[in-house]
């Protein structure tokens, strides 16, 4: 198996900077029962809480949520999400079954208060034309205050590719070209389907096609990244970025670019 594809442990995936060997972005998915409770201190890193289904009440620096969410299904309507800054905590209380994403990034503490992320703030596009249309929900990107995440869903239609034409952030060479590593959080409906990423780099040293199934997690160190989803089966992913500069500035594969014309 693929170094990059991490497969659920059970209800748990857990990737952290230590574990992917990179330095930002750390995602943890945790499948709650009603009634169950996570809670944690954020240390050095801010957090992003994306209720990907269910419903949950979430306790953050003195910030009481009630109960939020909403949507049963990552492929049903917007998430409701709360962000935490560095240096503090929070505690998330499954009202309903619940698929809670723990998404992070290092952080400056007391830099700006938890909040919530309700679905009426998010802004969502479709992108692409064809084949290649995905539909795009933006929950934290980079006009929204926040010290180095970058969270987005994307619904892929079955039979569609995205990601694609392939495209790459791996070089801190602004305004050209940003540096973020990035984790896909994979989903399928029905969930009995697949899908396929490819993670390759230009001089191939790095290149790996992995089938992922609901629940799979791929890690994207550096290079191109393009997804593809089989006939009947919708693909949802929810993307985690960060590195050194908060912003998503990425070049396209140069022989793929003619995809973009016309």
């Amino acid at each position: 198996m693929s170094r990059l594809l991490v497969k659920p442990n059970g209800k748990h995936v857990d990737i952290t900077p230590a574990s992917a060997g990179w330095s930002y972005v750390g995602f943890e998915i945790d499948e709650l029962a009603p009634g169950e409770t996570i809670s944690r201190e954020t240390g050095h890193r801010e957090v992003c809480l994306v209720l990907v289904s269910g419903k949950a009440e979430v306790t953050a620096d003195g910030l009481q949520t009630g109960v939020i969410g909403g949507r049963m299904s990552p492929f049903e309507g917007k998430p409701w999400s709360v962000y935490v800054p560095a240096g503090g905590s929070f505690e998330v209380k499954a009202v309903t079954d619940l698929t809670l994403a723990v998404c992070s990034a290092p952080g400056v503490a007391g830099s700006r208060p938890a909040r919530v992320i309700s679905p009426d703030q998010l802004h969502q596009e479709t992108r692409g034309r064809g084949t290649n249309v995905r539909h795009v929900t933006n929950i934290l990107p980079e006009w929204e205050p926040a010290d180095g995440l970058l969270v987005v869903e994307v619904i892929t239609p079955g039979g569609h590719t995205s990601s694609y034409p392939p495209h790459k952030h791996d070089e801190d060479n602004l305004p050209a070209e940003s540096l973020l590593e990035e984790t896909y959080y994979h989903r399928l409906n029905p969930p009995q389907g697949y899908a396929f990423q490819r993670v390759y780099t230009d001089d191939r040293s790095l290149d790996e096609v992995m089938v992922v199934e609901d629940g799979d997690v791929t890690m994207v160190p550096r290079g191109y990244h393009p997804c593809a989803t089989i006939h009947g089966y919708d693909l949802y992913y929810l993307n985690v970025m960060a590195g050194p500069r908060r912003t998503w500035k990425f070049n396209n594969a140069k022989e793929h670019e003619w995809l973009l014309k016309g």
